[in-house]
């Protein structure tokens, strides 16, 4: 790569995840928007008492959309631009707040600051790993050359502004992360957790033994437990709507107007000269490349075609699940592999396996006398996926159907009716319709069926129409009258990120939020279409009713009695076994009792065999070997647990290890201090999101 290259990808944007934190700093420089004079009807929010236009806002939309196309090659769906605004916003809010925090706290970054990061004896290693030499060290002469280099100018200058924003973020997380320690014991205890192996031998009485039977629960002991465990029932305010989707699909008239544009396209490429590929360049959704298929790769309109054609000839248009398919044949080969296409009737065997059989039988016979194989697949096959189309499998090659019937269809000659095939899902009568070994070698125009500009425009203007009459009379007969399907969501919350049957949309969230039950929404649009919607139900905060949740509080209950029943089985079995070191005595007082041994575990980690019980981990720890414990309650019941082996504490091997553990866990609780102070100030910020009134 040439040094002009390696500096300009030096300037990457920081727009390669729109969820980075630097993300947003070089858009507000470049484009002075900050400084541009804000109406209020014109902000799409507020962070802070600082105002965001909706100029600004599309202006970063739009440099996060245009930077995320330069990585990917791809642009953003329109039916995903709703969830990568959100993206956008979310990252706008942490900037916005990081920067507040930076001014609050007086944090500057000058000039010396950032040529000593630049130029000092170790520069930063996004930039260094542009200036590596074949054997990966860095090459600091061409690093300097590079950054004299006048032609280099405008790539040093934003090298020079990434890293002054990293200086402004390191700064912060220094001054939130100032009060971060970490002590020798979390150390050690990290060692001893990582180290630590142990080894044991135990008795297990699993909760899921103890019968339903033995099991007492009354209304007090649900109650406690709805009281004890209140928050579990916490109901955040909700909303309910009934809906009329308007489906944006091709119309029929879309879908002939394609078929009969790509039948004219297909007329002037067999009397044109020029290459296929032009033809796909210009017309297909579909990037122009050669494949080569097999019979079974090629869709079922196009396959019968293609095993005529010759090299050269155009295939189609043919309807597919692509859309309207055109097919040019450039050659076509003999391969090794053979593939049969067949139809079958399946008599399944749930019934009996002889029952089934003699069906299967007289069905053959049936056939033989010239019954219509399609018709009897259509009224017997259990197949219901291959009845439909008269029992037709389509072209398989070997490794793709259950071996029996594998075999039997590849020996078969075509047209022939096999006698019953048995394989685990029945009997199959069987019939080879086709063979081939033929390769193709084709390139392709394909044309997605998908709504016009009018048909689009004609769906979105009956939405509109219905929501004018549903406003003005009533929804529901309104909908019933044009024969309109309403359907209803489940309830969803204010900070929902989609509506479930709907998809992403924040303007029809908040208009649930923002209305009363009764009122009907304006056209809302949807990924499925358009939507017209009324507020169906209001579900206000507070907790849900004990006699609503008393059905499943019973599980839990039951379920902690059962644990504390295991517990009270481990005890007896502690005092039957006493000082006595056979574990096996416990068979006796319980024999559903598990005896078992613990290899290999650590603290705080599964126990193979036995899973998460911390109390045991915690116990093995520090117990005395080969000493049988009291009974632990765990999770799963009641445990005894005698610890047989434990590794050494290792001092050498803690010593050599000791800052690699403290760096690691500092650098792990700094991040985790900085990442809660952030939210704590999200949290205490006054953030207003008034996009949805923007973005329909």
């Amino acid at each position: 790569m040439g040094t002009m290259a390696r500096m300009r990808n030096l300037a990457p944007w920081f727009i390669i995840s729109v969820g980075g934190i630097f993300v947003l700093f070089m858009v507000f420089s470049d484009s002075n928007i900050a400084r541009i004079i804000k109406s209020p009807s014109q902000n799409v929010g507020y962070i802070n008492d600082e105002q965001i236009s909706y100029r600004e806002f599309s202006k970063i939309v739009e440099t996060a959309r245009s930077n995320q196309v330069k990585r990917t090659g791809k642009d953003i769906d329109e039916s995903q631009m709703d969830a990568f605004r959100d993206q956008v916003w979310n990252a706008l809010v942490m900037q916005k707040l990081i920067q507040q925090k930076i001014k609050e706290y007086g944090i500057t970054v000058n000039d010396e600051e950032i040529r000593d990061a630049l130029l000092g004896p170790n520069p930063p290693a996004m930039i260094k790993k542009y200036f590596v030499d074949s054997l990966g060290h860095f090459d600091r002469q061409k690093y300097l050359q590079a950054i004299e280099n006048p032609k280099n100018r405008q790539a040093v200058i934003q090298t020079e502004d990434m890293v002054r924003q990293q200086k402004y973020q390191q700064k912060l997380e220094d001054i939130v992360n100032a009060s971060v320690v970490v002590g020798e014991e979390e150390v050690k205890q990290k060692f001893i957790d990582d180290n630590i192996k142990m080894y044991g031998d135990y008795v297990f009485v699993n909760m899921v033994t103890i019968p339903d039977s033995t099991i007492k629960i009354t209304d007090s002991d649900l109650k406690k437990y709805y009281e004890d465990h209140l928050d579990n029932y916490k109901v955040e305010a909700q909303r309910q709507l009934k809906y009329v989707l308007f489906r944006n699909q091709a119309s029929k008239e879309d879908s002939l107007a394609i078929f009969k544009n790509l039948l004219a396209i297909a007329q002037k490429a067999k009397s044109d000269t020029s290459a296929f590929k032009t033809y796909v360049n210009i017309y297909s959704d579909e990037p122009f490349k050669v494949d080569t298929v097999t019979i079974n790769q090629i869709p079922e309109p196009i396959a019968g075609d293609i095993l005529k054609a010759k090299a050269g000839d155009l295939i189609g248009p043919k309807l597919t699940f692509q859309g309207y398919v055109l097919y040019k044949v450039d050659n076509k080969f003999r391969g090794k592999d053979e593939f049969v296409r067949a139809s079958h009737i399946l008599i399944s065997s749930n019934k009996g396996d002889a029952a089934a059989k003699k069906e299967a039988e007289n069905i053959y016979k049936q056939l033989l006398k010239g019954a219509d194989f399609a018709k009897l697949a259509k009224e017997k096959s259990a197949d219901k996926g291959s009845a439909v189309r008269g029992g037709d499998l389509g072209w398989f090659g070997k490794g793709q159907m259950v071996k029996p019937f594998e075999k039997a269809a590849f020996s078969g000659r075509v047209g022939k009716i096999l006698r019953p095939v048995k394989t685990r899902y029945g009997y199959h009568i069987i019939k080879v319709t086709g063979k081939t070994k033929y390769k193709f070698v084709v390139e392709k125009i394909v044309n997605k069926i998908e709504p016009s500009g009018t048909t689009t425009d004609k769906i979105y203007n009956d939405a509109g129409d219905f929501s004018y009459l549903a406003k003005k009379n009533d929804f529901v007969k309104e909908a019933n009258l044009v024969h309109y399907k309403i359907s209803e969501t489940p309830p969803f919350k204010i900070n929902s990120s989609t509506i479930p049957g709907l998809g992403a949309n924040k303007a029809l969230i908040h208009f649930a939020f923002d209305n009363s039950v009764g009122d009907v929404s304006d056209v809302f649009k949807v990924p499925a279409g358009y939507v017209v919607a009324i507020v169906s139900n209001e579900i206000k905060a507070g907790f849900k009713p004990f006699e609503k949740v008393k059905k499943s509080i019973e599980y839990w209950v039951k379920r902690e009695k059962k644990r504390e029943g295991a517990y009270e089985i481990a005890k007896q079995i502690r005092a039957k076994i006493g000082n006595n070191s056979d574990l096996m005595i416990a068979k006796k007082v319980y024999p559903q009792a598990i005896i078992s041994k613990a290899q290999n575990f650590t603290h705080g980690k599964a126990i193979p065999g036995i899973g998460m019980e911390p109390k045991l981990t915690e116990y093995a720890l520090t117990a005395k070997l080969n000493t049988l414990s009291d009974a632990i309650k765990g999770n799963r019941g009641g445990y005894l647990f005698r610890v047989t082996d434990r590794t050494k504490f290792d001092s050498t091997s803690y010593s050599i290890q000791f800052n690699t553990i403290r760096d690691e866990l500092l650098q792990a609780k700094r991040a985790r201090m900085y990442s809660q102070w952030l939210e704590k100030v999200k949290e205490n910020s006054d953030i207003v999101d008034n996009r949805y009134k923007f973005y329909r």
